[in-house]
């Protein structure tokens, strides 16, 4: 039999693919704004279905090997994460459709389906587990507000205009219920763990993945809840640059990639922006913010491909307690 890797393969490394996708989006846009090559978003694409394969076979096995399948999404760090693995998918779908209508439709719905699943199977053991609330982390947003969101924006993309409804609304409220819950354990709780520091970049992705949302709902049209969206995705990214110093205290691993598709969702609400207030120099503006968000990305993934050469990247499997017993 095959000895067991050392090495943990946890459930945020989704948020490889999960980023890319995003940062796929932000290149989507702008070739819907300012007509920008097809080709870098389409590449994007490409590379995070590969991403998302590679890492849902890679975790599969290696959650299978230390038996880690059925209680990881219990888990109060690392559960949370689990969502992406089914997240990722309805934003394949979403760009395979207009190549391939009916398959994308069906990645998407798959998707989506697993993802209420899923997010309503943790709403419910965080409402039965003792939980306590210093290990709470914005991670909590993932299955339920970012899968909730995203799924609003998709189903709007698809032309699916009342579900696009439906999942604005799911994402909107459990935004306002968790965020509430979350803030209140980052203003009076301990400082989270240092690995898990990079999760406070997550806080600018729901006013931003929600205002993205809104354009895909609304037709690129501005409004009083885009606006309403941008106020509080102002504040959140003021507050991104404020944590620039606690940022450094955090050991670089998977958990970085948290930073990946918030900030990417971002740029793309910046694009939508630039759009609708038909911005002076808007495609210098547009090429900016792309080559900001492409240049931060490639060196998170250049930092990546050296910490597992240095094999530094991924947790090691705890040793077993060994000492003998009396």
């Amino acid at each position: 039999m095959a000895q067991a890797s050392p090495y943990r393969v946890t459930p945020n490394l989704f948020g490889i693919g999960f980023g890319t996708a995003g940062l796929a989006q932000a290149w989507t846009a702008a070739e819907d704004t300012v007509d920008a090559p097809s080709w870098p978003a389409s590449c994007l694409w490409i590379l995070a279905a590969v991403i998302w394969l590679a890492t849902l076979a890679g975790y599969l096995r290696n959650a299978a090997a230390h038996g880690r399948l059925r209680t990881d999404p219990a888990d109060p760090v690392l559960g949370p994460f689990t969502a992406l693995a089914v997240i990722v998918p309805m934003l394949l779908g979403v760009a395979l459709a207009p190549h391939a209508r009916t398959a994308g439709e069906v990645v998407y719905a798959v998707g989506l389906v697993l993802t209420v699943l899923l997010g309503s199977w943790l709403t419910g053991w965080w409402i039965r587990a003792d939980t306590q609330l210093a290990q709470w982390h914005p991670g909590y947003f993932l299955p339920t507000v970012a899968g909730g969101l995203i799924a609003a924006g998709g189903s709007a993309a698809l032309g699916w205009r009342t579900l696009s409804h439906v999942m604005f609304g799911y994402g909107l409220v459990c935004w306002l219920v968790l965020g509430s819950i979350i803030l209140v354990r980052l203003f009076t709780q301990p400082m989270l763990p240092p690995p898990l520091l990079p999760t406070i970049a997550i806080e600018i992705a729901p006013p931003v993945v929600a205002g993205n949302a809104w354009f895909a709902i609304n037709g690129s049209r501005l409004g009083l809840g885009a606006e309403l969206l941008a106020g509080y995705a102002a504040l959140m990214a003021l507050v991104q640059i404020a944590m620039v110093g606690t940022y450094r205290r955090a050991p670089f691993g998977p958990g970085f990639w948290a930073f990946a598709f918030s900030y990417a969702a971002a740029f793309t609400f910046g694009i939508h922006w630039l759009d609708v207030e038909h911005v002076h120099g808007q495609k210098g503006l547009t090429y900016l913010l792309l080559g900001i968000a492409t240049l931060a990305m490639a060196a998170l993934a250049a930092r990546t491909l050296v910490g597992l050469r240095r094999r530094t990247f991924l947790p090691r499997v705890p040793a077993p307690d060994t000492a003998p017993t009396r």
